[in-house]
């Protein structure tokens, strides 16, 4: 009885440190947007997701939100979401950022998952040099540097406070109850690098639940997710939005794509 009582003092004890660093820090992590893609590309203004990453960030009253990608063929230029043309303050300013694993795929399928690299990485962090970050077409070879960027483009869209946080999260091939999806490695990294290990854990965790409990397109995507993929895979949910001329398959030792 007593060590469940130490276990529950101190769990309560690191939940309670990870919201109160979290809660005044410059990112607010919210977890997976979508398990799979419903439009191709991924965001762009009155795609649903960043509709729904828009609404998000309405609720936290925020100018700003950021999504993450694992990078392929995009510029992940950020872009004004107006949610309502006749509420300006109701528009986000969507943020893209997009790392490039240069020694590999990343964890963006079960089939791409090495476990060891994954455990290494979720206790040691990211070696340095091994990531690369695209955005607004930039290709920026250090952390620093692109949170530079992003924290400069919120600044100037008016974002006063933490910026609302979500991974892409959706799988192509995979099972997306299963496979965490595009973008969370590197949500996992800005974790880490901006509270430290266990915020990172807890945080993770309750990020993977997010869109279960928030996500209106959670129960359609999830009972559609084979179908959703094949349409994707097969270029029948394609949408002429933008041509982005972009390759980052240079930067990796095989080929992959968001």
């Amino acid at each position: 009885m007593r060590w469940s009582v130490v276990l529950v003092a101190v769990l309560v004890i690191i939940v309670g440190y990870s919201f109160i660093v979290v809660a005044i820090g410059p990112v607010e992590p919210l977890g997976r947007l979508s398990f799979v893609k419903l439009e191709n590309p991924d965001m762009f203004p009155g795609h649903p997701h960043s509709s729904l990453l828009a609404q998000y960030a309405n609720k936290k009253n925020s100018k700003c939100a950021l999504v993450l990608h694992f990078a392929g063929s995009s510029t992940y230029s950020s872009y004004l979401e107006e949610n309502d043309r006749n509420k300006k303050n109701d528009n986000v300013y969507i943020i893209e950022v997009a790392f490039i694993d240069t020694q590999g795929g990343g964890s963006t399928g079960l089939g791409q998952i090495n476990i060891w690299d994954s455990i290494n990485v979720a206790l040691f962090g990211v070696p340095d040099g091994r990531y690369k970050y695209m955005s607004d077409g930039v290709v920026y070879n250090t952390y620093d540097d692109m949170m530079k960027h992003v924290i400069s483009l919120a600044k100037q869209h008016g974002q006063q406070g933490a910026i609302p946080m979500v991974y892409h999260g959706t799988v192509r091939t995979d099972n997306p109850i299963l496979a965490p999806g595009c973008g969370f490695p590197l949500y996992f990294q800005i974790l880490t690098k901006t509270y430290g290990i266990i915020p990172a854990y807890i945080y993770t965790f309750t990020g993977m639940l997010f869109p279960y409990l928030e996500s209106p397109y959670r129960n359609f995507e999830l009972m559609h997710s084979s179908e959703l993929q094949y349409y994707y895979n097969n270029g029948f949910i394609n949408i002429d939005y933008s041509k982005s001329g972009v390759n980052t398959a240079k930067y990796y030792g095989g080929s992959s794509t968001d």
